[in-house]
């Protein structure tokens, strides 16, 4: 008895000790790094607060988080907008769904590296959507978003929306079809349209769909790195930075490992804002 006690735990604790040491290790080892005046290399003289000091005082960073921001609103907002409907589009038992469904799905089994190269085609404007309607005749269309520094975050925005909004339908459809076709049929014996069938009944019962499909888009927002860094690479100039991408320039490309790691303690700040609340509410639910 004693063995079929402990066998569990024997087999779960490596993997336990290993994800302890390399996420939560490394993790407060990044933390320390922000409180070190580590640069090329790590040094791990303690400094305090002054490479966050630093970091807010860098103009690049500032406009890194307002284009996270407008990233993240963008991005979560359209995704599961487009998600939600193509969802419910898909729950009325229309003809060829499995392949429909295929198709909006296929998008996500694709890197985002894959994504960003290919908008990074559609949208040049020598070669992509303007080169062609020019080609077609519209010699006055323009499109030139990707090389505007004002306009490039919508680029990212765009390119993201298209892979993950698939992921989220699938997401909801799976949440649409749990949910009891009894209630369904007997709000439409009462005579409720099906618009008021959704808004009234329906996705009520997506809470908790709902909420899982936030947490996870909000962290596919905050890490965005390969997208961008395909896409824009950051630019132009660093009009399209994300704290990813910050990072990533400071701790490996200028030789500043305390500012890239303050970043990036930021970063996790913003996720433990988002995910902690929302941990809080489930447990406390349960409880």
């Amino acid at each position: 008895m004693q063995q079929h006690a402990w066998l569990p735990k024997l087999v779960v604790a490596p993997s336990f000790v290993l994800g302890l040491a390399f996420v939560y290790g490394l993790m407060a080892w990044n933390g320390y790094l922000s409180v070190s005046a580590s640069r090329l290399l790590p040094n791990y003289e303690f400094v305090g607060l002054e490479q966050y000091a630093r970091l807010w005082e860098s103009e690049r960073f500032r406009v890194a988080l307002a284009n996270m921001a407008v990233f993240g609103t963008l991005f979560i907002g359209g995704a599961m907008a487009i998600g939600l409907l193509l969802a419910v589009l898909l729950d009325q038992k229309i003809r060829a769904e499995g392949m429909l469904r295929t198709i909006y799905l296929y998008p996500m089994a694709l890197s985002f590296i894959v994504t960003g190269t290919a908008w990074k085609w559609i949208l040049n404007p020598g070669l992509g959507l303007e080169n062609v309607m020019r080609q077609w005749g519209w010699d006055s269309f323009t499109f030139d978003w990707l090389v505007n520094p004002d306009k490039a975050i919508y680029c990212i925005v765009i390119a993201g929306v298209w892979q993950s909004a698939g992921f989220v339908m699938a997401l909801f459809l799976a949440g649409l079809r749990g949910v009891d076709d009894s209630i369904i049929k007997a709000a439409q014996v009462d005579g409720a349209s099906l618009p008021r069938i959704y808004w009234r009944i329906v996705l009520p019962a997506l809470r908790p769909v709902v909420f899982s499909t936030l947490m996870i888009v909000s962290h596919l927002a905050i890490k965005s790195f390969d997208l961008v860094m395909a896409l824009t690479a950051g630019g132009p100039g660093f009009a399209t930075d994300l704290p990813a991408t910050f990072m990533y320039a400071m701790a490996f490309s200028r030789g500043q490992i305390g500012q890239g790691a303050a970043a990036a303690t930021v970063m996790l700040a913003i996720i433990a804002a988002i995910v902690v609340p929302y941990l809080y509410s489930e447990l406390r639910v349960k409880k």
